[in-house]
């Protein structure tokens, strides 16, 4: 049987993924509770009986229409033990489960890309984070996408100008896209090209220019101190996209600030301070005159491994801080020595918006600012939305899915 049809062959997985077959499995040894399977290019993994069994992709695992999991576990009369393992004429493990008597068939490439026994972070970030400063000539990476809205969704041509740009998003928080329509509106198009977008009490799209009786302080021309946006939320949106429409104003610089390598610079220089940023919990207030959001949040929060998850940062949106007693002052040091770091030219990246680009950035790491402007001889028009960091890395796996469709496809 020649490698094309035996690959063919193998059995399904229990997703819609593709998985190359990078080395084969060479030989396998098996107890009741363990399988191991030597790979042809040396490495050996270890998988429980248990983890197989609820991970075979057959009728009585998976509905196959979904590829979602129909077995329950508590079910079985007794816990999953091997019989049998071995090597099927396709290059499958095939394994022999009691007391169902069952026998189950692996994809090779899919047992290895999950192989526990050698993973190094099943968690790590898709793409390796990268903390930045800015200062004078820094620019945010910056990106064609003149082509976007003229491609078809999900062709190579899609993804050649997607995948970098969220690579940027993933790993630096923020990338610049450029040559996009000025059309109001058509934000809305280019942002489903990764995912739904995110309404909130501001619309599904919302527009950020001077205007009367403003219920931000964004649809003024004043200047805005470096924020993220909606942390009075219980989850504060993960992404959001300005687009610009029109600008003819003098000033109303952007500046952008990687909130990560100010809390990260605040840890080094005010452990104190950071650590009291990361436990008291702040009063986050958006009381609108036909709104009222509130939440309680500390302004750095972490992981359980220490590593940074988010910041919530908006001096205009603080309510009454509402405090232990004895946290208040060193609660407003805290915040004072953030301040002062928010302030020093080298974390600030500062940019003029064109007609036609379009930032995206991680409203849960990222800060982003304005100068002020003067509006009575020019305009100034940006189209805002929100979505959720999900989306991001859901469509960045996309990507790779589909990089190694290719590679299928070629072989």
């Amino acid at each position: 049987m020649s490698t094309a049809t035996a690959y063919l062959d193998l059995p399904r997985t229990p997703d819609y993924d593709a998985w190359p077959v990078e080395a084969h499995i060479a030989s396998v040894s098996a107890s009741p509770r363990i399988v191991t399977l030597y790979w042809s290019d040396g490495r050996e993994s270890r998988y429980h009986s248990i983890w197989l069994r609820e991970n075979a992709a057959d009728d009585t695992t998976i509905n196959p229409a979904t590829r979602e999991r129909i077995l329950d576990l508590s079910q079985l009369s007794g816990w999953p033990e091997v019989t049998q393992a071995e090597v099927d004429d396709a290059g499958a493990l095939a394994v022999t489960f009691a007391p169902e008597n069952i026998r189950l068939c692996f994809h090779p490439g899919w047992l290895r890309a999950h192989d526990y026994d050698n993973a190094d972070d099943p968690e790590a970030p898709l793409v390796p984070i990268s903390l930045w400063h800015g200062g004078p000539g820094t620019t945010p990476d910056t990106l064609d996408a003149s082509r976007l809205l003229e491609s078809d969704a999900g062709s190579d041509e899609e993804e050649k100008i997607l995948k970098p740009a969220l690579e940027s998003v993933l790993g630096k928080g923020l990338v610049r896209l450029r040559g996009l329509p000025t059309e109001p509106g058509s934000l809305e198009a280019i942002a489903r090209r990764i995912g739904p977008v995110r309404p909130t009490n501001f619309g599904q799209l919302f527009d950020v220019k001077a205007k009367p009786d403003p219920d931000s302080n964004a649809y003024t021309s004043i200047a805005l101190p470096p924020h993220t946006d909606l942390p009075t939320r219980e989850y504060h949106p993960g992404l959001q996209m300005l687009h610009c429409l029109e600008n003819s104003v003098e000033g109303g610089q952007a500046v952008m600030l990687d909130g990560f390598a100010v809390a990260e610079a605040l840890r080094e220089r005010d452990p104190n301070a950071f650590e009291t940023l990361t436990r008291v919990h702040w009063c986050y207030a958006n009381t609108a005159k036909v709104t009222d959001y509130v939440w309680y949040s500390p302004m750095i929060r972490q992981n359980a491994r220490g590593e940074l998850l988010e910041v919530r940062i908006a001096d205009f949106l603080r309510g009454p801080l509402q405090a232990p007693f004895d946290e208040v002052e060193p609660a407003y040091e805290a915040l004072m020595a953030l301040q002062r770091l928010l302030r020093e030219p080298e974390f600030a990246l500062r940019f003029t918006y064109a007609p036609g680009d379009l930032v995206i950035f991680d409203n849960r790491r990222l800060l982003h600012a304005r100068d002020a402007f003067e509006g009575s001889n020019g305009h100034r028009w940006l189209q805002g939305c929100y979505m959720e960091r999900d989306e991001v890395r859901s469509r960045y796996r996309m990507c790779q899915r589909r990089e190694r469709e290719m590679r299928l496809s070629s072989r």
